[in-house]
């Protein structure tokens, strides 16, 4: 069976380059809800968890995927898309960050930071492979299996790291800081895994059924675009972890006055 060429980078460094913005600022928007989840308790901070899971586990990863995947090409050939898998892909991602980001935010010390990074980073490797498995052509699709293990293995210590950042960052500048780096895990998390797959020829003329990629991007513009939107919103009109603080002492000397 004959490997067929493929291409990762058809449109140059335009799709890893959106990709990696991408990914950076939904990490900084997930990063800038942590720090004021911290500050909270109960239902509020849930809140919290839960916008930085849909702004780390959407925009900062699988947008960042599907913005990535739109530079990837077979010369001769059509790929299409299935969307009922594709959306699952998505919805995969923002749960298991849900996950790792409620057990760190409800429990304390190494081990849940270690638990939750191992589930995120399991879970973000099978969102880009169920994201694969959307894909329709005639080829057989085949992966290194080597190279699978490393991609999940830089999606855990991703994960990780992303739990210890979250519980420590403060300012604005250092959630940036740490959110380049995020994205650079991301990223390259996407790209290896790319590495790992090799493509085989099959059977051209087989009817397929799915969407062009193509038919993705303006939902996926303007899905992507309201989010960020949204969540900056949300994040510039709310009080910073500072402010929520003080405003909590002042209510309990005003109640223990009372």
């Amino acid at each position: 069976m004959a490997q067929v060429q493929v291409y990762n980078f058809s449109h140059g460094i335009l799709n890893p380059g959106l990709g990696y913005l991408m990914s950076c600022l939904g990490s900084f928007l997930g990063l800038r809800c942590l720090t004021r989840a911290r500050a909270y308790t109960g239902w509020s901070r849930a809140s919290w968890l839960l916008l930085a899971s849909v702004a780390i586990g959407a925009t900062g990863i699988w947008v960042m995927h599907f913005v990535a995947m739109l530079g990837f090409s077979i010369p001769g050939q059509q790929i299409l898309y299935n969307v009922p898998i594709t959306l699952i892909s998505l919805l995969v991602a923002v749960i298991v960050v849900a996950i790792g980001l409620f057990i760190v935010g409800y429990a304390s010390g190494l081990l849940p930071v270690l638990a939750g990074g191992v589930i995120i980073g399991v879970g973000v490797a099978a969102m880009h492979y169920v994201g694969m498995s959307a894909m329709r052509m005639p080829d057989t699709v085949r992966y290194n299996m080597a190279l699978v293990a490393v991609s999940v293995l830089i999606a855990i210590v991703a994960g990780t790291a992303a739990l210890l950042a979250g519980l420590h960052v403060g300012g604005a500048w250092s959630s940036l800081a740490v959110s380049l780096i995020m994205g650079v895990a991301v990223t390259g998390m996407h790209y290896t895994g790319m590495a790992a797959m090799h493509v085989y020829a099959g059977e051209h003329g087989m009817a397929m059924t799915g969407d062009s990629p193509n038919s993705f991007l303006f939902p996926l513009l303007l899905g992507a675009s309201v989010l960020t939107f949204m969540l900056s919103l949300i994040i510039a009109l709310s009080p910073n972890e500072e402010e929520i603080r003080a405003d909590a002492r002042l209510s309990h000397r005003v109640y223990a006055d009372v």
